[in-house]
Formats: structure tokens, sequence, C-alpha cells
């Protein structure tokens, strides 16, 4: 079954003065979002942005609201896992500028049974570069929800994800820019 990639853009961005991040110009020039969009697109993977953006809407690219509003990336990801359907979903934050076509196509091919793979670094998940099963992971996220449960991180305990395997340079690559610091220190 085809995958589809959100690209995660639904936040405030208070930490970097209210910019929509995805906006931000990479060390390659182009915007965040239309470097996720090129690298997935060379991939086969179709792209949606996931969260509320009228900044992106020049982007011409389909975006999915959060389902809930108000409960941070997991109404996102719920969003996301609805619009996947039956196929793979991957999850990406918008602000991770240096992840490269391998990562995800490693993210993509990972032989694994379980309802999600995602790195793992220093004993926590990387929940917005994730692959995930929409049908055992969907109705995990929407019972958080209802339960006041919002951290991805325990979605991705629960739901026993299993740990992409990181190559000597994928720390670097899953760097991201949570402030007008981490853009001018890359």
């Amino acid at each position: 079954m085809r995958a589809i990639a959100g690209v995660f853009v639904g936040g405030s961005g208070t930490r970097m003065g209210g910019l929509a991040k995805g906006l931000l110009r990479g060390p390659d020039g182009a915007t965040l979002v239309e470097r996720w969009r090129a690298t997935l697109e060379e991939l086969g993977v179709p792209v949606v942005l996931v969260g509320q953006g009228e900044a992106y809407a020049t982007l011409r690219l389909p975006m999915v609201e959060d389902e809930p509003p108000g409960v941070g990336p997991l109404g996102g990801l719920v969003a996301l896992l609805r619009h996947a359907g039956a196929g793979p979903a991957l999850a990406f934050a918008c602000d991770m500028p240096f992840v490269s076509r391998a990562l995800v196509a490693r993210l993509l091919a990972a032989p694994s049974e379980a309802p999600i793979v995602a790195p793992r670094r220093d004993a926590r998940w990387e929940p917005l570069c994730a692959r995930y099963d929409p049908a055992r992971v969907l109705p995990l996220a929407r019972a958080r929800i209802a339960s006041g449960h919002h951290s991805l991180q325990g979605l991705l305990d629960e739901a026993g994800a299993a740990a992409l395997p990181l190559l000597p340079d994928d720390d670097a690559e899953l760097r991201d820019w949570d402030s007008p610091a981490d853009v001018t220190a890359s």
C-alpha cells in the first residue's frame, strides 16, 4: 500500500518569534517545507501539511487540520492517520532541515511488524520522524486524547514502537530548529 507523508506545520512558533517555521530557508536556500516536499516526492510519497497554516496557502499542498485542535501534535497525528487510510503514514516535523533522503528511505523500508517505527535517541523517541500504521495507531491515539494524555512519547511507548537503527551521521540529521539561535548556528 502506498504511504503518505504529513509535514507538521501547526505549531504557533512562539520560540521563533511567531514565524512560520516551515517557511524558513534551510541551508540549501529552499524553505523547509519545499525541501520536505522535494525529498518525499523523490521517493514517490505524496505530501500533506498537518495543522493550521494559513501562511502555507501559497504552496498549494493539501492540508489537514488537527483532530481535535488544541491538543498539540497528537491532534495533528490523528488527522494524518485518518487521512492516510490503510497505507502507512510518515510524520515529519517541518523544522528538521537536515533529514536526508536516505534516512527517510530507511524509515520507509524498515522491516518491522511494530505499529510505529521511529528513531530513538537518549531514551526518547522522534515521533515526528516516524512511520505509523494507521489501523493500529489511530484507535490508541484517539483513546489517549479522550483520556487527556497528549504525549507523543507516551503514545509510542504504549503502542510498542520499534526503534529505527541509527547510523553515525543520523544524530546530526535529526537536529531541529526550535529557536533563532538554532537557525543561526546551522
